[in-house]
């Protein structure tokens, strides 16, 4: 098949989005995207392009004072009825229109016709944002090729309704076990029923407030919930376990260690055991490219409340932020869908951004 994406549809942000969209690319199953992608990035004269497995970067090396990332993901969920893509009015629907190919869209437009932008800028279309950190194409970036995320300030392409989302919060998810002793329940006295005894579990969770925290003018929520319950042998049996798993988000302001010693002083007196953790970012909006961005963006900046790969730059010192065109509230539905007019806003703000600073040099 002919790579779709054509001249004439690089330069047009809406019908990039498009074509990004109308070629599948679930999770472990980007190769032919990033093929397009690295075959029309390699054409660009002003770019240098690497690639791990279906990770795709591409940078400009101007020697320019800074360095700054735009990064998307190529991946998507599965597909529901949604797919190919379709337009009605003002919208286009389809599987990854919203998270976030109307991001990777914005970065692969520029990335092919802006030559000379004011700060050196390094592309990374990664793979595998979706399912499992292991497949994570920045996780593989770090690993063996770190010196690609090298920069002073990174946007991540994240579906924000045009909006920026600062930072992010942490996440980590315990098991919470409660024991009791196996009986008939035709003799229900002779056992303990360990099923009964989560319901203290859930109390604590029903009865837990969570905290509000503001960093730099952005409001985090904290969350504590149940998100999985499981125990039970047989239908006549008084069950001698029971599991119920929690998931906490938590302000970037704690570490994984605070933020998991918090949830051990909620659950004191239960058996608990971490299953899942990765840390916040701070909003990072201290970096001179960062107070750029923002003025171009022209609006006030948000807390992202959710966990993406921000998080990847920060934890290397790196600021990071959010931007992108799609609304999250969106992102995975079977609905999925991006305004035309967010994609073309998004542009410009980018483009923007970009041209000042080149100006200014």
């Amino acid at each position: 098949m002919a790579n779709p994406l054509t001249p004439d549809v690089l330069v047009d942000p809406v019908e990039l989005t498009r074509a990004l969209v109308d070629v599948q690319s679930v999770s472990r199953n980007e190769k032919e995207l990033a093929d397009y992608v690295e075959e029309v990035l390699r054409e660009a004269p002003h770019l240098s392009v690497d690639r791990l497995g279906n990770t795709v970067m591409a940078r400009t090396d101007l020697g320019r004072e800074q360095r700054v990332v735009l990064a998307g993901h190529l991946d998507t969920v599965p597909i529901n009825n949604n797919f190919p893509s379709t337009v009605v009015d003002d919208l286009i629907y389809g599987c990854g229109t919203s998270d976030m190919k109307s991001g990777v869209a914005l970065a692969l437009h520029l990335a092919a016709t802006l030559p000379e932008p004011g700060y050196d800028i390094t592309y990374l279309f990664y793979e595998a944002e979706e399912i499992e950190s292991k497949y994570n194409g920045l996780a593989l970036v770090a690993e063996a090729r770190p010196e690609w995320l090298i920069a002073d300030f990174a946007v991540l392409l994240e579906p924000t309704y045009g909006v920026v989302e600062a930072g992010c919060q942490g996440t980590l998810r315990v098991q919470v076990r409660t024991a009791g002793r196996r009986a008939h329940t035709a003799r229900a006295w002779r056992g303990i029923n360990a099923i009964h005894a989560a319901g203290e579990v859930l109390r604590r969770l029903s009865d837990y407030r969570p905290r509000t925290v503001t960093i730099d003018g952005c409001t985090y929520r904290e969350g504590l919930n149940a998100v999985r319950i499981s125990g039970g042998v047989a239908g006549n049996v008084v069950p001698d376990e029971c599991v119920v798993e929690v998931n906490m988000r938590f302000a970037p302001d704690r570490t994984e260690k605070q933020a998991l010693e918090h949830v051990h002083e909620v659950f004191e007196g239960f058996d608990l055991e971490l299953t899942d953790s990765a840390p916040g970012a701070l909003p990072g909006l201290t970096a001179a490219p960062a107070r750029e961005f923002l003025a171009a963006v022209g609006a006030e900046p948000a807390a992202k409340l959710g966990w993406t790969d921000v998080a990847r730059f920060a934890a290397l010192g790196i600021p990071a932020l959010n931007y992108g065109p799609g609304d999250p509230l969106l992102a995975h539905a079977p609905d999925e869908h991006v305004e035309i007019g967010k994609i073309r806003d998004g542009a410009a703000t980018l483009h923007r951004w970009l041209a000042a600073a080149d100006l200014s040099d």
